[in-house]
Order: C-alpha cells, then sequence, then structure tokens
C-alpha cells in the first residue's frame, strides 16, 4: 500500500484521493492506536465543503473502534491541539488542509498531550488501514458527542496569554474564509481591539481563496487605503499568521520572530537564548539574532523538525518564514491566533508602530526557483558534478553577503533553488546560473 502520511497528515482531492472510505478506515486505526475503548476523541474541522463528508465517515471510524466521536464544530487546527490536552481526552483530529484550495482536504492526528504523532505511530496506523483493520472489531459501539462548548475554553486560554488588553488598536483581520472566521474576531474584540474583519463568510469552496497567509496582498491593500495600526491574515486552518505594518508592507514570519524573540530577550524571558527556524528562514534574520547574542539553530522545512529540535534544544520560540510559528509555553504546535496575540502584545507594550519594530532586522532580496526533474532522481541531480561546482563558484561569489540553497522538492519532483544576495538582480542572476547548471545535467 502506499504511503498515506506526508509532512502534516494524509491529504489529497476531497472524495477521491481523501475518500469517506479512507476516513472511515483513518478514524478507526488512530482511534484503535491512540484510545482504550470508551475513551474520547475529539474532533475539529476547517470551513470546506467536503468536511461533512469526512467528518461523517471519520467518525463512523472512530464509534466503531468503541471509542466516542466528539464533535467540536470548525475551528482551528491549534484549538484541537490545545483542547486534546486541556479536556484530558485519548486523541485529537483535525479535518483540514490549511492553506491548500478548497478541492482538497486532510486529516491528522494530536496524541494526548496535544503533539502531532511520531512516524512511527503514522506507520501504526497506515499498517492497520492497509490490513482493513481485519479482525480487531468487536460489539462495543462509541457515540457521537457535542462538544462545540468547549471552544469556550480555548477562547477563554488565549486571551490570558497576554498580559493587558488590545485597547485602542485598530486591527485589520483576514480570516482566510476559513477555521478562523469566528474566533480571532471574538478573542480580540473581547480584549479591546477595534477591529474590522475581512474574509469572514465561508460559503465552503472559497477558503484562501484570493485572500488569507498565502494572499496576504489582499490584506496589504486593505491596510494600505484604511487607517489601520496592523492587519493580520490567517490561513485556512489557523495555524499561520502574516502581519501587516501601518504602511500595508507585509511583515513576514521571519519579522514576527525577531520581533518577538528581541522583546522576550529584553524581558528576561527568551530561556535559553534559542531560537529555531528552517534552512529557509531569511539570512538577515540570522545576523539580527547573532546581534543579539541568540543562537539560531536550523532544521528542514517543516513544523515537525522545528518542534523536535525546539523540544531538544528546550527552546520556547521557534518557526517558519510562512507564519507557522511555536510559542512552546502557549501550545504544541503553531498558532496564529496566539502568535498574533503575542506580536500585538509587544506593539502596545512598546508603543511603537510595527513599521519601527521591523527595522530591526534587514531582510535581504530572495530568489526562488523550481526547476523540473521528471525521470530522475533528486540525488543523481543534486550530486552531479557540474551542479556541485555551479553551487560552489556561486557560494565563492556571495561570500557572506549571500547564501545559496539548493534541495529536493518532498511532494513534487523538482529541485528547488533559492538564493539569498545584496541585490534582488544578484540573486536572480546567481538562480539562473545553478538552473541552468541543473537543466544541462536533466537534459543529458
Amino acid at each position: 500500500m502506499a504511503k498515506l502520511f506526508g509532512t502534516d497528515g494524509v491529504r489529497g482531492i476531497a472524495n477521491l484521493d481523501l475518500s469517506p472510505e479512507l476516513a472511515l478506515k483513518l478514524g478507526y486505526a488512530g482511534a484503535k492506536l491512540l484510545a482504550k475503548q470508551g475513551e474520547t476523541v475529539i474532533i475539529g474541522r476547517d470551513t470546506r465543503y467536503s468536511g461533512d463528508l469526512l467528518e461523517s465517515a471519520l467518525s463512523a471510524g472512530v464509534c466503531s473502534s468503541g471509542s466516542q466521536a466528539a464533535h467540536l464544530g470548525v475551528v482551528p487546527t491549534p484549538t484541537v491541539a490545545y483542547l486534546t490536552k486541556a479536556l484530558d481526552v485519548s486523541a485529537g483530529v483535525v479535518i483540514s488542509a490549511s492553506h491548500n484550495p478548497a478541492k482538497y482536504n486532510g486529516i491528522k492526528f494530536f496524541d494526548k498531550s496535544g503533539m502531532k504523532l511520531a512516524v512511527e505511530q503514522e506507520e501504526e496506523i497506515e499498517k492497520l488501514v492497509a490490513t482493513n483493520c481485519e479482525n480487531q472489531r468487536t460489539t462495543q459501539v462509541g457515540k457521537c458527542l457535542n462538544f462545540s462548548w468547549a471552544v469556550e475554553e480555548y477562547i477563554s486560554y488565549a486571551k490570558t496569554s497576554i498580559d493587558g488588553d488590545l485597547k485602542g488598536l485598530r486591527i485589520a483581520l483576514d480570516c482566510a474564509n476559513g477555521a478562523a472566521y469566528r474566533l480571532a474576531p471574538v478573542i480580540m474584540g473581547e480584549l479591546g481591539a477595534k477591529l474590522s474583519v475581512f474574509a469572514d463568510q465561508p460559503d465552503g469552496v472559497n477558503i484562501n481563496e484570493g485572500c488569507g497567509s498565502t494572499n496576504p496582498q489582499f490584506l496589504a491593500q486593505i491596510v494600505k487605503r484604511g487607517d489601520y495600526d496592523i492587519g493580520l491574515a490567517f490561513d485556512g486552518d489557523a495555524d499561520r499568521v502574516i502581519a501587516i505594518d501601518e504602511k500595508g508592507k507585509i511583515v513576514d514570519g521571519d519579522f514576527i520572530m525577531a520581533i518577538c524573540a528581541l522583546h522576550l530577550l529584553e524581558i528576561g524571558e527568551l530561556k535559553p537564548k534559542k531560537i529555531v527556524t528552517t534552512v529557509m528562514t531569511n539570512m538577515g534574520f540570522d545576523k539580527c539574532m547573532n546581534k543579539h547574542g541568540i543562537e539560531v539553530v536550523k532544521t528542514p522545512v517543516g513544523d515537525r523538525h522545528v518542534l523536535q529540535e525546539m523540544l531538544a534544544q528546550e527552546a520556547i520560540l521557534g518557526g517558519e518564514q510562512s507564519g507557522h510559528i511555536i510559542f512552546s509555553n502557549h501550545n504544541s504546535t503553531g498558532d496564529g491566533i496566539i502568535t498574533a496575540l503575542q506580536l500585538l502584545s509587544v506593539l502596545v507594550g512598546e508603543g511603537k508602530k510595527l513599521s519601527q519594530l521591523t527595522s530591526v532586522m534587514r531582510k535581504f532580496p530572495q530568489v526562488l526557483e523550481n526547476v523540473d526533474i521528471s525521470g530522475l532522481g533528486s540525488q543523481a541531480v543534486l550530486s552531479a558534478a557540474e551542479v556541485k561546482k555551479a553551487v560552489d563558484c556561486c557560494n565563492s561569489q556571495l561570500n557572506e553577503n549571500g547564501r545559496v540553497l539548493v534541495r529536493a522538492s518532498g511532494t513534487e519532483p523538482v529541485v528547488r533553488v533559492m538564493v539569498e544576495a545584496d541585490s534582488q538582480e544578484l540573486a536572480a542572476d546567481v538562480v539562473s546560473t545553478i538552473c541552468q547548471a541543473i537543466n544541462k545535467v536533466v537534459r543529458s
């Protein structure tokens, strides 16, 4: 059987790759592995039209294992992670494809501590699914429960994750027509912020469509035309957030982490003085952290790698340029709402505009290009003498004023070439040189 789990759960086109039959098997197998007879598995979902279909099938699978399937309704992914631990249930499941278009959906699990599953646990679930859960069913059948009341616990918790309130802040919120469309306005509104809310009318197909953290230009134009202190754009399941400063400039995850890290350092709460990021984090971030004596620990791309390294380093802050940021003393996964609150708290506490706060870091121009290597293994391309020579020459050319990152995609038959340099033009030239070398290998 083909591998089901990718870097963030099981994903595919709803009703085709991710069929109700597969969802039922995943529900049964996940509950069988993570819960005992009669224990509870909570389930949350985003606003996709396929959510009802997959929730029904997944819940049937959970109940057929003898566990209870407790429905939270439409909630952000990090809400499920938090409530799994806070409610002391056996597991949590999210039905969402995050920042992907509406035709896709996904299923991901959290263990009882609110952590994403280890690879070994995912492999156990895959084995159960592959055997169609044969000879394991009993006459014990669980129930479907309504746990929508529990969402209030997350709202209360989120509000207490910062000191003080948000009174006086004028905020433009882009909810991506996704899972944050109810909770984010409630939480920030109850903290006293003056809100204008956009992309908060989900219809099942407009999630992430021309809005949200993957399309921050939508909110940037609104902020630029309006009278706001800050804009905040979530993605479909609200585990990411991208900010917009008062001038309409996009503020990505690297800037948000830099601002929050320096604030934590100033108030004596960045202990240890470390931050975990991925290899895609901008070179300007590294220079900013080094200047202030903060160690930057790098991981491969993916929040799973970031969290694992944070636990190993006992770091309290880590994340990605995409806005997927983890404050480990507040939640066990990336949480867009918690991240937004931490940033807003710095804004209020320091009495500065966001454009002033971002001045702590200079972002190096970055160019990224994908090269199709269909028919060839990525290792054969990356180890080719011509490619290695081009990369080495370009690194020497850039010296300490830039860097080259060439890596294979984990999901597509492409090699990604990323270059940072002093200027956009130089970065583009270097990318072109390396891509030409790769293409030559592919054609030979």
